[in-house]
C-alpha cells in the first residue's frame, strides 16, 4: 500500500506590524485566531497600563475558548498571560478586570493559576512583566 505524502502546512507569511495596529485591529486578529494572535495579544497587553480601551479588550478576550486552550507552555494559556498582564499593570481598572476574568475561569483552572502564581487569592498576585 502506497502512503500519501504529508500535506503541506500553510505558511505563516511575514509577521504583521502589530505595534502599528489599533486596539480594535489587534482584537479582531486575536478573535479570528490569526496565526500571529499571540503576538497581537502581547502587543495589546503592553498597552494596558496606559490605555483603558486596551484593558477592556484584553479582559474581553480572556473569555475566548481559543485563548483558554492555547498553551504558551505547560499549564499557562494565552488567557492566563492576558490576566497576568492585567494584574501587572497595577491600575485599579486593570486589576478589577483581571479579577473578573479570573472568576470567569473554571474552578480547576483558577486553582491551577493560583498555584502557578504562588498565591492563595488572586488579589495577592502582583506579577512583574519585564
Amino acid at each position: 500500500m502506497h502512503a500519501e505524502p504529508n500535506p503541506r502546512l500553510p505558511r505563516r507569511g511575514p509577521a504583521p506590524a502589530t505595534d502599528q495596529m489599533s486596539n480594535a485591529e489587534l482584537a479582531r486578529m486575536i478573535e479570528a485566531e490569526h496565526p500571529y494572535r499571540g503576538r497581537a495579544l502581547f502587543e495589546l497587553c503592553d498597552r494596558v497600563a496606559h490605555d483603558d480601551d486596551a484593558v477592556a479588550k484584553v479582559a474581553m478576550l480572556t473569555r475566548l475558548t481559543s485563548l483558554r486552550r492555547a498553551r504558551l507552555f505547560d499549564r499557562v494559556s494565552l488567557a492566563w498571560s492576558a490576566i497576568i498582564a492585567l494584574l501587572a499593570a497595577e491600575t485599579v481598572n486593570a486589576r478589577d478586570e483581571a479579577y473578573a476574568a479570573f472568576r470567569a475561569l473554571d474552578p480547576d483552572e483558577q486553582r491551577d493559576m493560583l498555584d502557578y502564581l504562588e498565591v492563595t487569592a488572586i488579589e495577592e498576585a502582583h506579577p512583574r512583566i519585564a
